[in-house]
């Protein structure tokens, strides 16, 4: 082996174990992690602790599961994100619309049995895995930004109020029922003579601490004191006596590592309902994670947030648990409670493993108006009337498009309304590139710069001339549309034109179809006794002009040719049509 060979290979086997490490954050976090951090990890992992118990108790009762397995998502995900997710600051766990997504649609998979529908809920969580994994291998961390902000506006506050709807049975003190936004609307107005006085007046009360804490006490456990006074009371009172339900006997000690009972295949639905939930999960997640970045100076990793949530939902699946996310709310509980690195995420699973075997007896007593109360208060962070107002005042059709993933939330579910959503982007994104705006564009007075003359009105236009720019790139699904309002604008255009001046300053691709139609346009304007000039084209669209040989035939596709300069041999009588 030559010396050469020799360094090659000991660089590559240098390189190899980097190369794995960074998939590893801890390996590198650890590394600048300061010891003077440890105590505000370890505060902001109780903090968070007392912060997840109530919150997790109330989503699991959304999910339909016992309330244990909410307190094993918090246990178990924290853990396992903090190995691989990129963010120091996110908190990984049961969220509302998970839950209610997984309560709603196991509903019907189930068929009654308790035990299937915790398997479901399982298998779903080690699905949302294998998905996190395969897209990351393929490198799809990008795709979720297809799902535009404005869609999540009216998804979320869609989703808050199929939530909310579930909750106020437990308020009222009544049974509630129905299978949509609408006939559980009827069934409680129908319910309403028969309301607990006393279970609503507790409720009202939890209601009015939880806000008012949210208010003047944020980021502080309030939920917690709200739920420990809450057990007392009906402890050494007679209220129990009243008609309340309680959460009942968890169980004691650490969830079981084991196996879903079911496979896939066994469950019709479940596959698109795990889909469903990655997609809330990772764009919630995401979100979250690049804000708290933001805010502390640091850039999270899109692409290896998917292996983190992979990791989460995978523990979930294998602990007893289901679907997890990294949820804003909790998140800043973490953020505003001092964390520094994901250790805090350990902290808080010790914390709750330590609650889940010692002190599991105390929440026998635990009214479920005050879960009710917790998720109520808990949701109503989904609605966001300031947004909402702000993208009505500024483009009606995106408010319009939002309105449509809220009605399709109340009126299909929260399954449903996941997919009409990713559709209801996909078309709007689809739309847009289809029907790109094509600008005529006019002389700025006192200068060579050519801008929008519908934007600026006093821009002069150039006698005998038409100059348009296409702001989109040019591609096969939309040439059509751009040679249409071309011709459009030439016919309404008053005098005869002699020159065309087409600006591919905004157009950053143009593909085949898109040179194509340029040449075709060319030859139909020269039938017309008109020219055609093509100027500003990029370097990789220049390329693909001249192999299509429109060069040959329009002139020279100089990056330094502007509008003007194309007028300037108009004026100047030169023959535009032979590259200079």
């Amino acid at each position: 082996m030559t010396e050469e060979s020799r360094r090659s290979g000991q660089m590559a086997s240098s390189s190899e174990p980097s190369r794995w490490l960074a998939i590893f954050p801890p390996a590198q976090w650890l590394r600048t992690y300061r010891p003077q951090w440890l105590a505000s990890d370890a505060i902001a992992g109780v903090t968070l602790a007392a912060y997840g118990i109530p919150v997790s108790l109330a989503y699991a009762s959304l999910a339909g599961l016992p309330p244990q397995s909410g307190i094993y998502c918090y246990l178990v995900s924290g853990l396992f994100y903090a190995l691989f997710g990129s963010s120091r600051q996110l908190a990984v766990g049961p969220t509302s619309a998970i839950s209610m997504l997984v309560g709603i649609t196991v509903a019907g998979m189930a068929g009654g049995d308790p035990a299937r529908w915790a398997s479901i809920a399982a298998l779903t969580a080690v699905l949302i895995a294998g998905m996190c994994l395969l897209a990351w291998l393929f490198r799809l961390s990008s795709l979720v930004n297809f799902i535009s902000e404005t869609i999540l506006l009216g998804f979320k506050a869609g989703a808050a109020l199929t939530i909310g709807l579930t909750q106020l049975p437990k308020l009222f003190g009544v049974k509630g029922g129905g299978d949509h936004f609408f006939e559980r609307i009827v069934t409680l107005a129908g319910q309403l003579p028969s309301t607990n006085l006393a279970v609503l007046a507790f409720g009202l009360g939890t209601l009015a601490v939880l806000l008012l804490g949210e208010k003047y006490l944020p980021g502080r456990p309030v939920a917690l004191l709200v739920v420990v006074v809450s057990i007392v009371v009906l402890s050494v009172t007679s209220l129990s006596s009243l008609g309340f339900s309680v959460v009942g006997v968890v169980p004691q000690g650490l969830p079981e590592f084991r196996l879903p009972g079911l496979r896939a295949r066994d469950v019709d639905g479940v596959i698109p309902l795990a889909f469903a939930c990655l997609l809330l999960s990772y764009v919630e997640s995401v979100s979250a994670a690049r804000a708290l970045a933001q805010a502390h100076g640091y850039e999270i990793n899109a692409r290896q947030e998917l292996l983190g949530l992979g990791a989460a939902n995978l523990a979930a699946g294998l602990f007893q648990a289901y679907p997890v996310a990294g949820g804003l709310s909790q998140s800043s509980v973490n953020d505003k409670a001092g964390a520094k690195s994901p250790l805090a995420l350990v902290f808080a699973s010790v914390a709750i493993g330590l609650c889940l075997m010692f002190l599991t007896g105390l929440l026998a007593n635990l009214p479920n108006v005050v879960l009710a109360a917790i998720v109520l208060v808990a949701v109503k962070g989904l609605i966001n009337v300031r947004e909402l107002r702000h993208v009505w005042r500024v483009s009606r059709f995106e408010f319009s498009v939002s309105m449509v993933a809220f009605a399709a939330v109340l009126m299909l579910g929260i399954l449903r309304g996941v997919i009409v959503a990713v559709l209801v982007s996909m078309l709007l994104l689809i739309r847009r590139a289809a029907h790109p705006h094509v600008a005529v564009l006019g002389r700025v007075p006192g200068t060579r710069i050519f801008s929008d003359i519908e934007r600026h009105p006093d821009n002069e236009t150039v006698s005998g001339v038409l100059a348009f720019r296409i702001e989109a790139s040019l591609l096969y699904f939309n040439v059509e549309h751009v040679r249409t309002v071309v011709w459009q604008k030439i016919r309404s255009t008053e005098g005869a034109i002699r020159l065309v001046v087409s600006d591919l300053s905004a157009s950053p691709v143009v593909d085949l179809a898109g040179a194509r139609m340029l040449a075709t346009l060319h030859t139909e304007l020269k039938a017309a006794g008109i020219d055609l000039r093509i100027v500003s084209a990029h370097a990789e669209v220049r390329d693909i002009l001249r192999a299509e040989g429109l060069e040959d035939r329009v002139g020279h596709l100089g990056r330094r040719i502007s509008v003007a300069d194309a007028i300037d041999d108009l004026e100047d009588g030169k023959d535009i049509g032979v590259p200079a």
